[in-house]
């Protein structure tokens, strides 16, 4: 992917490098998507980071799910290292802005500030997004609370895998949003399916 100006393209940006982003990132590349993952958000300055880069958090109380979640994230590890995926554990992003076509280019329409400069991408997944920011950035694009988010939010490129209520999902249930993700994405970059070649991967379902 070609640098120009500290500017970078990509298909679509994941924001975080935990379980949620490591899940949707390789659902991508088996789905032909091209990604590159970052480590989080720090929309609210260094001093109140997005809770999103921590690789081993687990909210739940109970030790199965905590080895359950552990062995996915293995896997998932081993996977991105050996199809090379685009893991950046040390860049965060510092904005998030929505852009016009027409600014970017033919499709990109988000831009994502990092220390090292913009990634421009026409998706964006984030994942372990803090709520009040979640609004905030809901907020900025015009999207009210009473409408349906979701479809709204896809409209526009944006996706969510990891981010539920109050309690953080099980892994099983995130595995279910980024294949969710994975596929809608995939649609739209790929029309008419997934390019040949490209189906196969990792399979990663969590145990009953």
């Amino acid at each position: 992917m070609p640098l120009s100006g500290g500017i970078e393209r990509t298909t679509a940006i994941v924001i975080g490098t935990g379980l949620s982003g490591l899940a949707v990132a390789s659902e991508l590349q088996r789905r032909g998507v091209e990604s590159i993952i970052v480590d989080g958000l720090d929309l609210l300055g260094a001093g109140h980071p997005a809770n999103t880069s921590s690789l081993q958090r687990c909210d739940a109380a109970d030790a199965a799910t905590l080895r359950e979640r552990n062995e996915i994230l293995r896997h998932l590890r081993n996977y991105a290292t050996s199809h090379k995926l685009d893991v950046r554990n040390d860049i965060r992003a510092l904005q998030l802005d929505h852009v016009d076509a027409g600014v970017t280019g033919p499709t990109q329409q988000w831009a994502v500030r990092t220390p090292g400069g913009i990634l421009l991408a026409d998706h964006l997944v984030l994942t372990r997004c803090a709520h009040s920011q979640l609004r905030r950035m809901l907020s900025d694009l015009g999207m009210a609370a009473g409408q349906n988010l979701m479809a709204a939010m896809h409209a526009v490129g944006m996706y969510l895998v990891g981010v539920g209520g109050l309690i953080t999902p099980t892994p099983k249930e995130v595995l279910r949003q980024a294949k969710v993700v994975g596929q809608a994405i995939s649609d739209k970059v790929h029309p008419g399916g997934c390019p040949s070649g490209l189906t196969g991967g990792l399979a990663l379902t969590a145990p009953a």
